[in-house]
Parts: C-alpha cells; sequence; structure tokens
C-alpha cells in the first residue's frame, strides 16, 4: 500500500475549490456528495496545518531580535 502524500498549500486549496464547485453544482448521488465532503474536510484540515506552520515560523521570525544586535528599527 502507498504511502499518502500531503498536498502543498496550493494544491489543496485548488482541489478543495472543486471540491465545493462540485458540491454546488449538484446532480451528485448521497454517496458521491459524502465522499466529496469528506475530501473537503480532509483538505480544509491540510489548509489549516499549513496556514498554523506558517503562523509559527511567522511568530517566530518576528520574535528573533534583528541581526547585528540593534534592536531600533532606525
Amino acid at each position: 500500500m502507498a504511502k499518502e502524500t500531503t498536498p502543498t498549500y496550493e494544491q489543496a486549496r485548488d482541489e478543495l475549490q472543486d471540491v465545493v464547485k462540485r458540491l454546488e453544482a449538484g446532480g451528485l448521488t448521497l454517496e458521491e456528495s459524502l465522499t466529496l465532503w469528506e475530501r473537503g474536510e480532509k483538505l480544509a484540515g491540510v489548509c489549516e496545518d499549513w496556514l498554523e506552520g506558517a503562523r509559527a515560523r511567522l511568530a517566530a521570525a518576528l520574535a528573533r531580535p534583528a541581526e547585528g544586535g540593534d534592536e531600533t528599527p532606525f
């Protein structure tokens, strides 16, 4: 069994947009709708994980003092 790789943020976002469009278009069976909904939930989680990681990296970068030891921005 092949291990599923985590998509990039952009890949997950684009696929999630496609899932939403397909659900909004209708014409699906209940089973198809549920399968798409579950995929959308998973993709939304992937996007949230990426965004949380980005927030943490940004917070860490902002918490570091400026290079050269001068904390004055001017």
